[in-house]
Formats: C-alpha cells, structure tokens, sequence
C-alpha cells in the first residue's frame, strides 16, 4: 500500500494511493492526482548519507569510506512530487541525487542489524540537491550545500515495507528533460539499510517519521532554470520536479 500526504480544497489529508492516478481521502472519496498538491510524505527529521556508493565515490576520486559519512537535513529543505526547487544565482554547479529512503516506523534505540528492517515502515524516494561551488569538502558537506529551503523533493508516496521485499537490488534512474543522465543500483551501497540503523541507533533514538537517505550512485549533471528532472527509485516510486531561478522563487514564496 502507498500512503501520502496531499493538501485538497485548503486542508491537509493523508490519504491512500491507488493505481498511482488517484488518492483516496479519509472520508473514502476519490480523487484524481493532478487535483491535489502533493506534500513530503514524512517530516521527521532526515539523516543523508555522503558517498554511500562505491561508483559515486570513485566518480569523484574518493577512496571508499570506512563508517557511515552522515549529515542531518532540516524539515524546512523539504518539498513535494511535481513541486520547484530554485537555483540560487551566481552558482557554477548544481545537481540531484536519487536516493532511496527508508522511512522509521517505531521507536529505535541499540538496534541490532538482524532486526532492522522490523523498525522500517515504508521507503520513498528523495532528490537531494547539492550546490557544488559551496562544498568545502565530501566528507563534510556544509549548511549551504545541503540545507536550503525547498530543494529536497521528497515522494510522492511512502511504500510500505512490506510491498518492497528486497531493497538491495533496485534500480535508481535520473532524467533531465526526458534524457536519462544517471542509472545505478542499490546492490552498490555501501553500508546497507540495516547497517544504517544499527549505526544510527547505536548512539541516538530514530523516532516515526524520521528519514534516511542513503546516498546516490554515479552519473551526476548540471541543472538549470527550466529544466525538469525526475529522479526514480524501482517499485518505490517516480518523483518529479522543476527548477526555477532565485528570483522566481522567491517572488513566488513570499514570506
């Protein structure tokens, strides 16, 4: 099953997804997808991963890391499936990153590897944007890079665990404007989801709602205003996002 959290006539609902065309509210009507303005699914808070893929980090002529490389990203860079995100001016090199997502079902704390997956209620996909001209170094991507308003798509859906046996092997897709730019697989992680758990609970407590996004393969490209770019994560789900300029942005999302 698909759960998703959607905002109709005004008011937020979370709803089910059926056939991936439409949604069904709470009081059991139907409604059409393009009817509804899709919201990130979850908005615990979110742990991203830094070069979780062997390709990714040879792709940037870094040696394998030895223990997770993990930053934290604020509810606030969220934003929704068929939502924009802005490019801020004067930059050199923006890109996406199609990741998984594992979303956290219950309360974990000191939780070993055989049991993880137990704690894992659904997965969805995210497009972690990064502004590469501000990155000091991979191994400690900064606030600018990384945690800017609206530029973390996340969705359109959560799936459940159930519905997604197997997330060691499924395909993750990135397109630009129709041409496909990056294709990897999640057999190429790193440290798996499992092992992600157990390290993260080892020292803190994952809470509902919490998020973590595990890294992206190799092939990233450069986008500008205009473009669309739709990042894909098999059997989880297809997100889809726009770019616009600073200035767009923010003539549009008045405070």
């Amino acid at each position: 099953m698909k759960h998703a959290r959607i905002r109709y006539e005004g008011s937020v609902h979370a709803v089910t997804v059926e056939d991936n065309s439409a949604v069904r509210l709470e009081d059991g009507r139907l409604i059409a997808a393009e009817q509804v303005e899709w919201l990130p699914p979850a908005n615990g808070s979110m742990f991203a991963l830094g070069l979780n893929y062997a390709d990714h980090a040879r792709e940037l002529a870094f040696a394998p890391p030895t223990e997770p490389l993990a930053f934290i990203k604020s509810p606030g860079t969220y934003t929704g499936h068929n939502q924009v995100t802005w490019r801020p001016d004067n930059v050199e090199y923006m890109h996406y990153e199609c990741e998984l997502v594992a979303v956290i079902g219950k309360p974990a704390k000191n939780v070993k590897r055989e049991d993880a997956l137990d704690y894992v209620a659904g997965y969805t996909v995210c497009n972690d944007y990064a502004i590469r001209d501000y990155l000091e170094n991979y191994y400690r991507p900064n606030l600018r890079v990384k945690n800017r308003d609206a530029t973390t798509p996340v969705g359109p859906w959560i799936v459940d665990a159930a519905d997604v046996p197997d997330v060691s092997n499924l395909k993750l897709r990135t397109w630009i404007n129709g041409e496909l730019k990056q294709e990897g697989t999640t057999a190429d992680m790193i440290f798996d989801i499992p092992h992600l758990i157990e390290y993260f609970s080892s020292f803190m407590t994952l809470q509902p709602g919490d998020m973590i996004a595990t890294g992206t393969p190799e092939g990233l490209a450069d986008v500008v205003p205009g473009d669309e770019v739709v990042v894909e994560v098999e059997g989880v789900g297809r997100l889809v996002n726009r770019i616009v300029s600073e200035a767009d942005f923010f003539k549009n999302n008045k405070a």
